[in-house]
C-alpha cells in the first residue's frame, strides 16, 4: 500500500480520533457504499462505537472515485476474480462473523465492531484485559479466505479508543422532516 494512500485514507480517520477534526452536528452521515459493519463481541460495557464506514455527502464524494479506481485494480491486476474488489466484502463479513459465532476467542472480555471494505478488514474496539494481543486478532480475523488485510485499533485498559467515533444516538423520537 503506498504511503499516500495509506495518508490520505487514514488521515481523516486520525484527526477525528484524535478530536480535531469532527463532522459538523446538521451532516447526515451515512453508510453510502453499504460496507458491511457488524458487532461480533459486546464484553465492555463502556466501549464507544466506532465510526465505521460512516461518512458525509461531500467525503462521500471525494471517495467515490478512488474506491471505483481501487476497486477495479485487483481485477485488472489478475489478483481478484470478481471484477471488483468490494464484492468481496458482504460474504467475507458472513464468513468473519460466523467464524466469531462458532469461536469462544475474544468473547469474555472485549467488545469488537467489524468494517470491511476491499477485502481490508478493520478490527476496532476495546478490551479488557490488556494481555489480549492485536496479533492474535489479526490472525484470528485474517483465517478467512480472501482477506488481504486486518487492521487492528483496539483500546486496552482506559483511555480514549484509537479509532473516530460514531455519533451519539438521538434521545427520543425524531420530528418528521
Amino acid at each position: 500500500m503506498s504511503r499516500r494512500f495509506h495518508l490520505r485514507y487514514m488521515l481523516p480517520w486520525w484527526l477525528a480520533a484524535a478530536g480535531i477534526v469532527a463532522p459538523a452536528a446538521a451532516e447526515t452521515l451515512k453508510n453510502w457504499f453499504n460496507d458491511p459493519f457488524i458487532q461480533v463481541r459486546g464484553a465492555v460495557a463502556d466501549c464507544p462505537q466506532p465510526l465505521g464506514p460512516l461518512t458525509n455527502e461531500e467525503e462521500m464524494r471525494r471517495q467515490t472515485h478512488w474506491r471505483s479506481e481501487r476497486g477495479t485494480t485487483c481485477w485488472l491486476a489478475g489478483q481478484c476474480d470478481k471484477p471488483n474488489s468490494y464484492l468481496y466484502d458482504a460474504p467475507i463479513a458472513r464468513s468473519v462473523q460466523a467464524h466469531f459465532a462458532a469461536e469462544p476467542g475474544f468473547a469474555r472480555n472485549s467488545s469488537l465492531w467489524l468494517t470491511f471494505q476491499r477485502r481490508f478488514v478493520w478490527v476496532e474496539g476495546c478490551s479488557a484485559d490488556p494481555a489480549v494481543d492485536a496479533a492474535a486478532l489479526e490472525t484470528f480475523v485474517r483465517a478467512e479466505p480472501y482477506i488481504e488485510r486486518v487492521i487492528v485499533n483496539l483500546r486496552t485498559g482506559g483511555g480514549n479508543p484509537p479509532y473516530p467515533l460514531a455519533p451519539p444516538a438521538p434521545l427520543g423520537p425524531q420530528p418528521a422532516r
